[in-house]
């Protein structure tokens, strides 16, 4: 009997079919993993916008979570005339508003939050303490993915959500 090329041995030719086969299905299982795990993380994705909203007699913030998954608000920083403050009392105009909490809380999806409502009758001293004010926000999906955001409300990737205490929003 003559012998045969190795690569023409009926069984090395059905090993090699098998390897073959074995390699296309883990690539396929490969891919199908990592394309759950993008639709995994997408499905959770918050998206937080942060505006202010004024008419006749009132002045607010206000924060929204138009994702679809909660947002882990880890920080805020709050300044006003480029000092970084603690509590919105320290703003004169702010002294006499309704405030809820900003920072580290979690925001559910399509979820709202006022961290400022002002009423009254001054209102022109609040907008003009308004111009002064800057905010930024740090917030995470439940992956661990963050975001930064301001007063334009265009989230910026970011690795991770840490602040020096000296400029973290207390309230």
């Amino acid at each position: 009997m003559a012998n045969l090329k190795w690569y023409k041995n009926p069984e090395m030719i059905v090993a090699l079919s098998a390897l073959l086969i074995g390699l296309v299905t883990a690539f396929t299982s490969i891919y199908s993993a990592y394309v759950d795990r993008a639709y995994a993380r997408a499905s959770v994705w918050p998206r937080l916008e942060l505006f202010r909203s004024y008419s006749g007699n009132s002045f607010s913030y206000g924060v929204t979570n138009n994702g679809t998954g909660p947002a882990l608000i880890k920080y805020a920083k709050v300044q006003h005339d480029s000092k970084f403050i603690k509590h919105w009392r320290e703003v004169e105009a702010f002294k006499d508003i309704t405030q809820s909490h900003l920072g580290n809380r979690t925001l559910s999806p399509q979820g709202k939050i006022t961290p400022v409502l002002f009423k009254g009758d001054d209102i022109s001293a609040v907008i003009a303490a308004d111009k002064k004010i800057s905010i930024e926000l740090c917030y995470c999906s439940i992956y661990e993915e963050c975001w930064i955001i301001d007063r334009r409300s265009l989230p910026v990737a970011a690795q991770n959500c840490e602040i020096d205490k000296k400029q973290a929003f207390q309230q």
